[in-house]
Order: structure tokens, then C-alpha cells, then sequence
């Protein structure tokens, strides 16, 4: 086999026998050698701190994955399995905190479970040193750490990265929020719809971030894959501290497995491309030769690629196509739908002409293609800073509308009676000022411990709901899960939220007028008259849901 060999002198075209690649458990290289004692100690820390942090540790997620129903998944089931990092602190009493993940903000910056774990890490690593000191070196036990660090974040980046792929995690701007000042966003809202407005650049992003993780999964592109995943996190680590994002420590997870996927081959990487020299790979592995391991090694494999590549993607489609996990799923009213000026405001009867002052008439309203209506108010409302509202199942408590949102900007979530032509509207913010974390109470807990049946809540007559029908069968069959049908359920217990009963009606949905009881249970009368605004943004087709 001819092989280029280059030296600083002149290229020479030279004949070199390449030798078949040998089991480590039966040859070593000629030019491998003892581990040095630092590197043998380090390489326990690494071995003890990555292994951890590569594992789920909370019981939580193993009995989630034991309650998912196989044969009608929510694509969030498949990203809770590939969706964790390390969680040590609640099991010595502390609540984590740090910058939007999990809390208030700290001096560590939500980082504290990576230094507990890296303390138990040189603790534990003391004490293998003092019982295992013949030991010359782990080359074997490096190749299986390699292997649980580039599958972990291999798994974790594909569910990350299908989110984008099928833009649905940063959504294209609703007609509320293209209506808003832009000086009422915060940062992380700007960003989110910075990218959401080009959601071709979104897929590409997921693209990038899909084909690192596929990369990770085969032993002769780790490096190359662990490369991509470096870039493409450690610029989403760097946005989320610029822009006050919330995610940086799941982000810097991902960097963090990249650079020790890269160490292995970094000297030859250098070798080859700096200084130009010839360089030859070195792997160890087990011997795979044997028939039972040979074939489970491929199982395993195959059933990883089926899973987290392949269903994956159906299942992110249909998430894309009829439940899009941060957008209401339901259809709105048709005829309703579009942006309106506030031409006639009456309170119990009384005319309030408009005034930008006022902290009680609308200024202007809209109504989305789901089932949300939007309206400005001069009054400030709590500030939603939850990540984008995205883990819920009911279209209520779906908050990408609001959350990043400021300067009295409504929306409330409609169960439309299309007979009698009446909208039940319920506040998507609460009345508490409970913090929340993607759409969900911090205080609230985990919904699956507290399983005890709903309250009645009467507010909206029975004979109304039948003719509603259940949120779960509302959307496209295809749309179904299991997931979706119990986190319904799970949702629909009352919370205390401001509520309005309206009955609408219009001609050809140029004139709309809203008739019935607000909040404060005062009595308004709204005539709301369509603007066919045109926008500078070329809105693109590839958006989620089907309305």
C-alpha cells in the first residue's frame, strides 16, 4: 500500500506495509508504553467523573422511561430518555440553582453538581490508586469510557438537534408578537425569534448538530464528530450567556464530553496537520472476533441508530406536523383569525376612548390560527422568563406567546362554542408569581407524584364542553400519544387564572365584535376591525403545525 509521507525537505512517494489493526488484549503497538503514574491517576479521575456524568442518577428517569407507552410515543419521550446531566445536589439536601436551570441564580451558575462530582471524582480516584497501583495501564478501560462518553452525547445531541431540524424549537413569531415593541422582548426572546424568523437556518443548525451525534456513534469518526459537536455547542453556550438564555450548563454538557472525546487524538491531529508529519492512528479495543459479541456489538448498535435516527425522526415529524411542542396544537376560530385594530371599547356600558395611557381599553387585537386571542393593554403584567414554555401538553399552558414578553401584552387561551358562538378565555399567565421552568411551576413539582383525581371545575357549562369536545382528540388522529393523553389530564386540575366569557360575532370577518364579561367580572363590548398589515419579513412556509 502506497502511502504519502511528507518531510520538510521534499515529499517522497515510500512503500509502507500497513498491518491489519490487532486486538489490544492480545499485541500492543511497538511504540505504546506504560502510563506514566500522573496519567494513570488522572485518567481514575476521568474515569469516575464522566462515567457519572454520562449516566442518568435520578430514580425519576428510570421510572419515566418504565411508564412510556412503546406503541404510541410523543417524541418527548424519546428526548426525556436522551435529555439529562448530572443531578447530585438533591441527594445532600440542596436545591441547584443558577441562571434560568433550575432556579434562582448562584455563585456557580447552576455548575455546583459538576464540582460535587468532580470532588467524588479525586476521592474516589485516591482510593483506586491505593488499591490498584501494579496496574501499568487502561487502555481497554479508556476504550469503553470513550464508548459510554461518545454514545451519551451522541444520544443527548440527536434529541437536541431534532428540535431544530424540525424547527419547532425556536418558533416562527406568532401575529401577537410581530406585534409587540420590540423594546417590551427581553434578550433571550430576541434571539428565539432572530432564529425563528429563518427557520432554514434553524434546520441546518439541527443538520449539524444530527450529524455530530451520528458521527459519535462509530469508533473511526469520533474525533471528527466530536469536533462538530464542540463548534456547534460551544456556540450555543456562548448565546446563552450573551443573551441571558437559561440553558448554558445542558449546552456546556455537551462541550465538555466533546473535548475529552477529543483529547485522544489531539496530539496526532496536531501532528498531521500542523506540523505535517506522517501519523498513523492508534486504537485499542476488545476483541470483537468472537461470534455472541461480535453480534451483540452490532445489535446494539443497530438498535441505537433505529431508535434515536431513524423513529426519532418519524415521531419529530409528526410532533412538527400536528403538535408542535412550543405552538398551541388546536385550530382556531377560522373566520376569527388576523390582526385588529380597537375601533369601539365599552366598560359596563361606558364608552372609553382610546387613549396610550389607558390601563383598561385594548389597544389592539389578534387572533392566531390556534386557539389564542391577544390584546395590548397600557398595565405590565409578570414577566414570563420560563425557556420558552415548551414542555407542557395543553395548549394553555404552552407560553412561547408570553414568556420573554413585557409591556401589556395579553393572551388567553379559547375554548370556542362555535354554535353558540362563545369564547371560555383563561389567562396563560398565572396569578401567582411561582417562577417556572419550560412553561411548568417549580413549585408545583413532578405532576406524576401527585396522581389524586381533578377537582370539579364548573366554570364552563356542560352542555358547552360536550359541544368543545376533549383537548386530546381536537387534533389530527395522527397527532395521538399516550404522553399527550395523560400530561392532559395531568394539566387540567384548576389553577387560579384570570378568566373571560365573550360570545363573538362577525359577517366576513372583517368586523368582529366580542360581547360578555372580563376578568374583573365587568361587563365590555369590543368592536374589532381587520388590518391587512403587510410585514417586511418574507414569512416562510416551513412552519410548524397545520392550521
Amino acid at each position: 500500500m502506497a502511502i504519502q509521507k511528507h518531510t520538510s525537505d521534499a515529499p517522497v512517494l515510500e512503500s509502507v506495509p500497513v498491518a491489519e489493526p490487532q486486538p489490544a488484549v492480545e499485541s500492543r503497538p511497538a511504540e505504546s508504553r506504560s502510563w506514566t503514574p500522573a496519567q494513570r491517576f488522572w485518567f481514575r479521575v476521568a474515569f469516575i467523573f464522566f462515567t457519572v456524568f454520562s449516566i442518568p442518577t435520578t430514580l425519576d428517569w428510570y421510572a419515566n422511561v418504565l411508564s412510556f407507552d412503546w406503541l404510541h410515543l410523543h417524541y418527548r419521550d424519546l428526548y426525556e430518555i436522551a435529555r439529562f446531566s448530572p443531578s447530585l445536589l438533591r441527594y445532600f439536601g440542596v436545591e441547584r440553582g443558577g441562571g434560568g436551570e433550575g432556579g434562582g441564580r448562584s455563585p456557580l451558575l447552576g455548575y455546583e453538581d459538576w464540582f460535587v462530582l468532580l470532588g467524588i471524582a479525586l476521592v474516589g480516584a485516591v482510593i483506586w490508586t491505593a488499591l490498584d497501583r501494579k496496574r501499568r495501564e487502561y487502555d481497554i478501560l479508556y476504550y469503553w469510557l470513550r464508548t459510554i462518553v461518545r454514545y451519551r452525547a451522541g444520544i443527548g445531541i440527536i434529541g437536541f438537534g431534532f428540535t431544530k431540524l424540525f424547527p419547532t424549537q425556536m418558533p416562527y413569531p406568532s401575529e401577537g408578537l410581530l406585534n409587540t415593541d420590540f423594546g417590551d422582548f427581553t434578550a433571550q426572546k430576541i434571539f428565539w425569534m432572530s432564529v425563528g424568523i429563518v427557520p432554514w437556518y434553524q434546520v441546518f443548525t439541527g443538520f449539524v448538530e444530527i450529524l455530530a451525534g451520528a458521527m459519535l456513534f462509530f469508533r473511526g469518526t469520533t474525533t471528527i464528530g466530536a469536533a462538530l459537536l464542540f463548534g456547534a455547542l460551544g456556540d450555543i453556550v456562548f448565546v446563552n450567556f450573551a443573551y441571558d438564555g437559561g440553558v448554558h450548563v445542558y449546552s456546556s454538557y455537551f462541550v465538555l464530553m466533546a473535548l475529552f472525546l477529543m483529547i485522544y487524538d489531539a496530539r496526532r491531529v496536531y501532528n498531521l496537520l500542523v506540523l505535517e508529519r506522517f501519523t498513523v492512528p492508534i486504537h485499542f479495543y476488545p476483541d470483537f472476533s468472537k461470534g455472541w459479541l461480535k453480534y451483540l456489538r452490532i445489535g446494539l448498535k443497530t438498535a441505537t441508530i433505529a431508535i434515536f435516527l431513524v423513529w426519532f425522526t418519524w415521531l419529530e415529524y409528526i410532533n412538527f406536523n400536528f403538535d408542535p411542542y412550543k405552538q398551541p396544537a388546536m385550530k382556531g376560530v377560522t373566520a376569527l383569525r388576523g390582526l385588529y385594530n380597537v375601533t369601539e371599547f365599552r366598560l359596563n356600558n361606558k364608552v372609553i376612548p382610546y387613549s396610550p395611557t389607558d390601563t383598561v381599553r385594548w389597544q389592539s387585537a389578534t387572533f392566531e390560527k390556534w386557539s389564542s386571542l391577544t390584546f395590548k393593554v397600557n398595565k405590565p403584567t409578570r414577566l414570563d422568563l420560563s425557556n420558552g414554555g415548551g414542555a407542557p401538553m395543553r395548549d394553555l399552558n404552552r407560553t412561547f406567546e408570553v414568556s420573554g414578553v413585557a409591556g401589556g401584552r395579553r393572551v388567553f387561551y379559547y375554548d370556542a362554542d362555535t354554535v353558540d358562538q362563545v369564547l371560555y378565555l383563561q389567562d396563560k399567565i398565572r396569578k401567582n408569581n411561582r417562577a417556572t421552568v419550560d412553561g411548568k411551576e417549580i413549585a408545583a413539582g413532578n405532576a406524576r407524584k401527585n396522581r389524586e383525581k381533578p377537582e370539579a371545575d364548573q366554570w364552563i357549562p356542560k352542555v358547552a364542553l360536550a359541544r368543545i369536545g376533549s383537548e386530546v382528540t381536537r387534533i389530527d388522529p395522527r397527532g395521538y400519544t399516550t404522553r399527550r393523553e395523560r400530561g392532559i389530564a395531568e394539566e387540567t386540575r384548576p389553577v387560579k387564572r384570570n378568566r373571560m366569557i365573550l360570545k363573538y360575532s362577525t359577517t366576513d370577518g372583517s368586523r368582529v365584535i366580542l360581547t360578555g364579561v372580563d376578568e374583573r367580572k365587568d361587563s365590555i363590548y369590543v368592536v374589532l376591525d381587520r388590518v391587512n398589515r403587510k410585514y417586511a419579513l418574507s414569512e416562510s412556509s416551513l412552519q410548524a403545525g397545520k392550521y
